[in-house]
């Protein structure tokens, strides 16, 4: 059995910000790291935004140098003993911790009926297995018109590739955008080239040969190099369930993100924790709640009492557009736009019961403090106290 003061279940972003957070209090505890995954700790978010445009992929790696750690790769922490304070790993072997962060994060969505050429795009393996068929290949399906599907359909259709985008809604991301910039989407990535049918659910996928076919609900079929999924993630909470800690909706975490018991901490994609300027609980699966969880999780597995008070910001790139974001976006809230040049530039405001509860910076810059602070002010709003009021 391995024993360490620190044990860290997962290896992404979140659990090597945690690392760091320890470092930075402990410079001499000892640290071990389990992940499922092959690859070392990495940066996520430009597997499906910068590795398409200028960026190799020895780029993404986050480095260890100094930070003394056992790194074990390839391997999933199957059991938890909270009494003995052991992790039983999938080889079965053991590790003992004084203290334990579960950065578990959470496992892509599966069609149900699909077999293994569909790649559900969420690590550096699945990049590495789109690249490879994109140099090769030249047709591609993308299914999911939210955050993954409408990042990677651009990423490919930047890079040549034909690409059909198959999503069951009207528009791009109408869930989350107004009715009218979901619209313009619809029409921008058209004018890029990228072949869109909505309203389409998918039937089946099967590899035949060198290619996929791709069957929709409607009979469609499509002849693909390349399928991707973009269907969102569930929270890895299996583990945490099994030991009898509180689960709902991912990892209950309080203030210092401790679980139900406060030897162990949950951090990241799936830790349910208290927002404060939103007055509710979330999960928030984006890279900035990663890194500062991560490390403030790091910090008090180490002796601090940091209360984690901070509301994650989120970012995406479609094509020449992108934003930055905060709080909560859903279309079938009270929307202010207030745009400078109509679906290019802008601001789109969020509100529930005249309090701001989201905003989008659509092509608008260094305005994530500004829109963080209208949350936290909870004062009443309107249209007319909203426009003009954030711009670059």
């Amino acid at each position: 059995m391995k024993h360490c003061k620190y044990l860290i279940v997962g290896g992404g972003m979140t659990a090597d910000s945690a690392l760091r957070g320890i470092r930075k209090i402990d410079t001499g505890g000892t640290i071990a790291m389990i992940s499922d995954e092959r690859d070392p700790p990495y940066d996520r978010p430009p597997l499906s935004k910068s590795l398409w445009k200028d960026k190799g992929i020895e780029s993404i790696w986050r480095s260890p140098n100094g930070l003394n750690f056992d790194l074990v790769l390839g391997r999933k922490a199957v059991t938890l003993d909270v009494t003995e304070k052991t992790v039983t790993d999938d080889a079965g072997n053991q590790y003992a911790f004084e203290k334990l962060l579960l950065a578990t994060g959470g496992t892509a969505r599966h069609l149900p009926d699909a077999d293994e050429s569909v790649i559900y795009f969420r690590t550096a393996a699945d990049y590495r297995k789109l690249r490879a068929l994109s140099e090769r290949g030249s047709d591609f399906v993308v299914i999911g018109g939210g955050f993954i599907g409408s990042e990677v359909a651009a990423a490919l259709a930047m890079n040549g590739k034909r690409v059909a985008l198959l999503f069951p809604s009207g528009a791009i991301g109408s869930r989350v955008y107004p009715p009218a910039l979901a619209a313009f989407l619809n029409s921008y990535y058209q004018e890029k080239g990228v072949a869109l049918f909505v309203s389409e659910t998918v039937r089946s996928v099967r590899k035949k040969g060198n290619k996929t076919i791709v069957t929709t609900g409607n009979g469609k079929e499509f002849t693909a190099d390349g399928v991707v999924a973009g269907l969102g993630i569930e929270p890895n909470t299996a583990l945490a369930e099994q030991a009898g800690l509180k689960v709902d909706d991912g990892i209950v975490v309080d203030e210092l993100l401790r679980t139900s018991n406060p030897d162990i901490y949950a951090a990241g994609d799936v830790a349910n924790f208290y927002s404060a300027a939103l007055d509710k609980r979330m999960r928030v699966e984006h890279e900035d709640n990663a890194n500062v969880m991560g490390e403030m999780a790091g910090r008090n597995m180490a002796g601090q009492s940091d209360i984690y008070s901070h509301q994650p910001y989120f970012y995406s790139d479609l094509f020449d557009l992108g934003y930055e974001a905060v709080g909560e976006l859903d279309a079938g809230m009270d929307i202010v736009e207030d745009w400078q040049e109509p679906f290019r530039k802008g601001v789109v405001y969020y509100l529930r019961d005249g309090s701001v509860r989201g905003v989008l910076l659509w092509n608008t810059w260094g305005q994530v403090a500004a829109a963080t602070r209208l949350l936290a002010e909870k004062t009443p709003q309107s249209r007319a106290t909203l426009m003009g009021l954030i711009s670059d």
